[in-house]
């Protein structure tokens, strides 16, 4: 069941995670060399910054915390998060805040088709907060979002990553029939993880998501992800890449989980770059026709480079 918390009454002193202010403290493991990041400081990341706050969006890059901003921003590539900056759901991992949404932008698609086309963005990821409050779950915002970019930038393509729609009939078709060149959802954890890491959601119903997906548009490039380092077993995440191929899932990331405070999941162990190597290896065995895995890969991260190289590999012989 999707967790609401009733705080749309938001003050100053409301915690960001409401439901996360009364649980002890998570010990924090010190990050490895290879994880670590450069400070955000560059004319680039300053200017996205501008272009971003100017349109009134949010931007996954910065209500989750990615490690990747700096590098990313620095080019102008941004990754839109629609539907407002307020989550329904629960997940231990995640740092968008959580609570009671409030109602849609109507302007909100031509603000993110508006700021596509100042970035210059030949390719555009659009994402979103769960919204369990709507009855499509948000499906229709996505499409209209969708609408807007191509009217604006028919010349760029659209990754849009989802939230999985839980009991919303009717709302993955919606998103697909506005056309996007590649659906993302996100697997975010091995099955037995989910009741302490993705509470609201079910990972067979994330699975069916995806396949019906492929079933409504055979041609359409599908995605979906998963962090490590959560204390899932190795043979936990072979069975997961198992279950993406099985629904047809083209392109698999894999990353690191990093820990946004002490009262979020804590982080049970750091994987070094060879794990990820060879995971990348037994996946592409598995017949993925893409997979980024590396202790920074995140499923925006390098977005439009890895979505050439996926349609490359696709009309390859």
């Amino acid at each position: 069941m999707a967790v609401l918390i009733d705080n749309l009454q938001r003050t100053a002193t409301t915690p960001r995670h409401p439901e996360k202010a009364h649980r002890p403290d998570q010990p924090a493991l010190r990050k490895p060399d290879w994880i670590r990041v450069k400070a955000p400081v560059s004319p680039g990341y300053v200017e996205t910054q501008r272009i971003v706050r100017a349109n009134g969006l949010h931007t996954v890059c910065e209500e989750a915390g990615c490690p990747n901003i700096g590098e990313c921003w620095e080019t102008k590539h941004a990754t839109f998060m629609i539907m407002g900056d307020t989550c329904t759901r629960a997940c231990a991992f995640c740092n968008v805040k959580t609570g009671l949404p409030g109602a849609l932008d109507p302007a909100e698609p031509e603000h993110v088709a508006a700021a596509t086309e100042k970035l210059g963005l030949t390719h555009v990821v659009v994402t979103s907060v769960d919204r369990d409050d709507l009855g499509d779950g948000g499906a229709a915002h996505f499409a209209a979002v969708i609408t807007a970019i191509r009217a604006r930038c028919p010349n760029t393509t659209i990754e849009v990553l989802t939230p999985d729609f839980l009991r919303k009939d009717g709302a993955v078709e919606t998103v697909v029939a506005a056309r996007p060149d590649i659906f993302n959802h996100n697997l975010e954890t091995v099955p037995a993880k989910y009741l302490t890491v993705r509470p609201g959601a079910r990972y067979f119903a994330s699975i069916r998501l995806l396949q019906k997906v492929k079933e409504i548009d055979p041609q359409m490039f599908t995605k979906s992800g998963i962090m490590v380092g959560l204390g899932e077993q190795r043979d936990e995440v072979l069975q997961v890449m198992d279950d993406l191929r099985a629904a047809d899932v083209d392109f698999l990331t894999i990353g690191q989980y990093l820990q946004p405070s002490r009262k979020h999941h804590a982080v049970i162990r750091f994987v070094p770059p060879e794990e990820f190597e060879a995971l990348a290896t037994i996946a592409y065995a598995k017949g993925f026709s893409m997979v980024s895995a590396s202790p920074l890969t995140r499923s925006s991260h390098h977005a439009g480079e890895d979505f050439a190289r996926l349609k490359a590999a696709r009309a390859a012989p």
